[in-house]
């Protein structure tokens, strides 16, 4: 065998890869991206080619306002609160702590179970009547502060947001706790020698070391959050009126009703609305961490 050939030799393995990459993602989003500059729809035998008419429809839609303003409120939230939640038990959990493991489980356990049955599970939880938070609200006296956790506009979008959080916190905690046991003992032994305060520690020595994990977890979490669909289906699907719709809601509205060009050009925004906030995310934490 040449030399040139032995030098392209690791490339052949590649070729398979980049067939089902082409086959299930490529073209699939190309295909896409073509019916979204048409007319298609089911009361429609032909597709016609209209350009940016689907677009500029969507744009004057105050229901896509509403849903992508809905959706950007989502996504800040559960990302925030998210990974506050999860530094928090990770820094807890990476403590000599006796039953340490078994809390790391217990914490863990809701990002593995089906959104679809943590939706049903808090829709009962939520209950005005005999939901779990009303009822051990009135027993401590607190009734005044019960409500329709789901039904009333001015709490069912932070209703669903507190639920995806208690969802994921548990992923992001094992992030930070993979970046928490990757510092030396060394750097903590230093700093205690030196007098360091926990905070101080944590603050000139953790933080800055924990830089990757943070990275990650904010860039998953800004991408999954962006396309949530199955957590407001089950809870609220998108309503009391439109107060918790999202534009994956918005979307699967517009092919319910068949209008097939309008939904694909519905997620074409979608998939450039992620993109445009994740990669400068992204750039900056990725600097962020060669910074410190």
């Amino acid at each position: 065998m040449t030399r040139n050939k032995r030098g392209n030799y690791p490339y052949a393995f590649l070729i398979p890869a980049l067939a089902i990459f082409g086959i299930l993602f490529l073209a699939p989003t190309l295909t896409g991206f073509y019916y979204s500059l048409t007319d298609w729809n089911i009361n429609k035998k032909g597709i016609n080619f209209i350009g940016l008419q689907n677009f500029r429809e969507l744009f004057a839609d105050h229901k896509l306002i509403a849903a992508f303003w809905h959706t950007i409120v989502y996504s800040i939230s559960v990302t925030v609160l998210r990974n506050l939640a999860g530094l928090a038990l990770a820094l807890m959990l990476n403590e000599s702590l006796k039953l340490k493991n078994l809390f790391r489980t217990v914490f863990f356990l809701p990002y593995v179970i089906s959104p679809i049955v943590i939706g049903y599970l808090f829709t009962a939880i939520y209950n005005p009547g005999h939901g779990l938070i009303n009822v051990a609200l009135r027993a401590i006296g607190l009734g005044a502060l019960a409500g329709d956790w789901l039904n009333d506009p001015a709490l069912a979008l932070a209703s669903t947001i507190m639920v995806d959080v208690w969802r994921t916190s548990g992923f992001a905690m094992v992030i930070y706790l993979a970046g928490l046991q990757a510092i030396p003992v060394e750097l903590y032994e230093s700093a205690s020698i030196d007098g360091s305060r926990y905070w101080t520690t944590f603050g000139r020595i953790v933080f800055p070391l924990i830089a990757p994990s943070l990275t990650i977890n904010l860039v998953l979490s800004l991408i999954g959050t962006m396309k949530v669909f199955v957590m407001i289906l089950v809870l609220t699907n998108g309503g009391p009126g439109y107060t918790t719709e999202v534009l994956n809601t918005y979307i699967m509205s517009a092919f319910s009703l068949g209008l097939y060009g309008q939904g694909t050009a519905a997620n074409i925004l979608l998939i450039a609305v992620i993109m445009l906030i994740c990669f400068p995310v992204l750039t900056f934490l990725q600097k962020r961490e060669v910074a410190l």
